[in-house]
């Protein structure tokens, strides 16, 4: 919604891992701000805070050891999230996304689908979604796993959902590759997140995720 200061509403078990570590990550920097923040205060405050002080291995060996702790527990949820992200099995369907300047191209390879292009709506026909809306959106069933193959014509794209969790870089002679699985139904919108020429702002992405039985009959 508008105005919202908190990520969007997660639509894929990625964006969802993406959110509770994003969270975790949270708590273990107030952690650290607060014992940091207690060190300090207490330092000004108190008057004979330093006095013997002039050398401690045991308070050295903790202010080694503390930091150590608290990125580990940041580096481990943050290997295992990379690993969730990259793991690929097993996709019930193909797309190859495509960017040119400045509008995307889709082409369901594994289902015979001809490649059709997607262009960006003006604001005038389209007041709702303004510079958002486009003519022919990505179509996708809902609650099945779907692998992207992004490549461009051009310049350099990024193909990104937020609420997703996904973005992926189009790169001339280079071919990348995502998957992700939707898990609920609606229509989730994002843009290409990189300066790709004057009329970056121009080239909107739009997913129409439908169930089953209405995509079989939209193919």
């Amino acid at each position: 919604m508008w105005g919202s200061l908190y990520f969007q509403n997660a639509s894929s078990p990625v964006i969802e891992q993406l959110i509770f570590f994003h969270d975790h990550t949270i708590i273990v920097i107030i952690i650290v701000i607060v014992i940091v923040g207690y060190i300090l205060i207490s330092s000004c405050v108190r008057r004979f805070y330093n006095r013997g002080l002039y050398e401690g291995q045991e308070l050295e060996r903790i202010w080694t050891m503390l930091p150590v702790v608290f990125l580990l527990l940041i580096a481990f949820p943050s290997l295992r999230l990379l690993y969730l992200i990259e793991e690929i099995e097993n996709p019930e369907i193909t797309v190859k996304v495509i960017g040119h300047q400045w509008y995307w191209s889709y082409e369901y390879r594994d289902l015979g689908f001809s490649r059709f292009d997607s262009y960006i709506i003006p604001s005038e026909e389209s007041p709702v979604f303004r510079l958002l809306n486009v003519d022919n959106s990505l179509v996708v069933p809902y609650y099945t796993g779907v692998r992207i193959i992004i490549s461009r014509r051009d310049v350099i794209h990024s193909w990104t959902i937020p609420s997703l969790g996904v973005k992926a870089d189009a790169i001339p002679g280079r071919l990348n590759q995502i998957i992700y699985l939707f898990n609920r139904v609606g229509i989730f919108i994002g843009q290409c997140s990189e300066i790709c020429g004057a009329n970056h702002r121009f080239i909107p992405i739009l997913i129409s995720v439908i169930p089953r039985v209405e995509f079989l009959s939209w193919i």
